[in-house]
């Protein structure tokens, strides 16, 4: 046991009031005669000092528990800079010096945390996307300078109505923000058309529902994907013209030599070939005309069991599941040519026939329309490039199958997504609203 330690303070305190009152006890008696009446006398005495004793042993106790209760306080009020003085090698003292080193540890984390979060604001203050978080009442409590001088004209929005500060956007932006799902959408913005992409995210901050709006500028990203896709589309034509002019240009050089020695029996041929070259040119061509001038699509109920009979006519493919009762609302032609092109497709990858399947699901606003195969499947880089327009991993293939799907589920609303089964083979979804948009 150490002598500087409470036990061995208290033990040597007590000591010493026991051999105090021992010797008064004993002196009392003998001068007075009587052992009781000694003892009473020695109680009432010391009864005082003994107290006083308890009190000043107990001081450090109480200023060391008022100034630990002072600090709590403040850590509860975020202020982590007190620390305590103490020259104690006692138990207290070791309490003290590990309440300091708590201190200097919150301390260190307050600093670490408000370095991390002046980083992050610097970061979201000064991203081009216009960021603006609300609460439950809709009240903005948060925009950086992007959404100040997209939405306020420079200004703090912050305690505004989301709905109020709308109120001064075009309509396009304020229909934009106004609607659940995210979107890509065009803003007469002085004499130029902006183009803007909308995300809107629903989470808890500190146990309250909030809703984050992210608003990116598009244009020049759209722009440089414009130029890219139009190159892209120069050399697919280039190089489709260039295949067939060029036996055009040799045949018709073959049928003037025959021309010229008389030869017309061989004439017949050279004709026919260079109606196949112009054939394949004219398919080509308004391949990519129905492309470019897609109608609008008129979405209709549409009852599945004769929709699937129909569709039977056309392609080979087994049900994966029950027809449902309930009818679909979109328009038959063009989703029928969605789902022929990619059961061509799902045919095309090699996989055997009869697992070639088509099942419909009805979700709460959305049907789910999949067809699945037992092919190869696709790798990544062909899974995030497969539904752009002019990419094809096939020889004679122009690239349009998939981008033409895409297009047309999108114009109903709805989305189109691929990814790799389990097992082998490639899983095509269309999701489409399940009632008028």
């Amino acid at each position: 046991m150490r002598f500087s330690s409470l036990e061995a303070k208290l033990a040597l305190m007590l000591t010493g009031a026991a051999v105090v009152a021992a010797i008064a006890v004993a002196a009392i008696t003998e001068w007075i005669g009587n052992g009781w009446l000694g003892a009473a006398i020695a109680i009432a005495v010391l009864i005082f000092p003994l107290l006083w004793l308890a009190h000043t042993a107990m001081q450090p106790i109480r200023r060391l528990l008022r100034a630990l209760s002072g600090s709590v306080a403040s850590y509860r009020d975020g202020d982590f800079s007190i620390s305590l003085r103490t020259r104690r090698r006692d138990e207290l003292g070791e309490l003290i010096v590990a309440h300091n080193e708590l201190g200097h540890a919150l301390r260190e984390q307050r600093q670490n945390i408000v370095q991390r979060e002046l980083l992050l604001d610097t970061v979201v203050q000064h991203t081009p996307t216009a960021l603006v978080l609300t609460d439950a009442g809709d009240h903005i409590v948060y925009a950086n300078l992007a959404a100040r001088h997209l939405f306020n004209e420079g200004r703090s929005p912050l305690g505004l109505r989301f709905k109020e500060l709308l109120e001064a956007c075009p309509d396009a932006l304020r229909n934009a923000l106004a609607s659940s799902e995210d979107s890509l959408f065009g803003v007469e913005m002085g004499n130029e058309e902006e183009y803007f992409h909308l995300s809107r995210r629903d989470f808890r901050l500190q146990g309250r529902p909030h809703q984050l709006y992210l608003v990116q500028r598009m244009t020049r990203e759209l722009s440089r994907q414009e130029v890219a896709v139009w190159k892209r589309v120069i050399r697919v034509i280039s190089h489709e013209l260039n295949n067939s002019l060029a036996p055009i240009s040799s045949l018709a050089h073959s049928g003037s030599e025959l021309a010229r020695r008389g030869d017309t029996e061989r004439l017949q041929g050279v004709f026919a070939g260079i109606g196949d070259r112009v054939r394949h040119l004219h398919a080509f061509t308004a391949g990519y005309a129905s492309f470019a001038k897609l109608p609008r699509p008129n979405p209709a109920p549409v009852a599945w069991a004769p929709f699937l009979e129909s569709l039977r006519m056309h392609c080979r493919f087994r049900l994966g599941s029950a027809v449902p009762d309930e009818s679909g609302w979109f328009d038959a032609a063009q989703i029928e040519q969605v789902l022929i092109n990619l059961i061509k497709n799902a045919h095309e990858s090699g996989s055997d026939a009869e697992q070639v399947t088509l099942a419909i699901t009805h979700l709460l606003q959305h049907w789910r329309i999949e067809v699945a195969d037992r092919g190869p499947g696709m790798s990544d880089t062909v899974l995030a490039q497969a539904l752009l327009p002019f990419y094809s991993t096939k020889r004679s293939g122009t690239g349009l199958g998939l981008a033409l799907a895409r297009e047309i589920v999108e114009a109903h609303g709805g989305r189109i997504t691929l990814a790799n089964r389990d097992g082998g083979g490639l899983r095509v979804s269309v999701t489409l609203p399940a009632a008028r948009i």
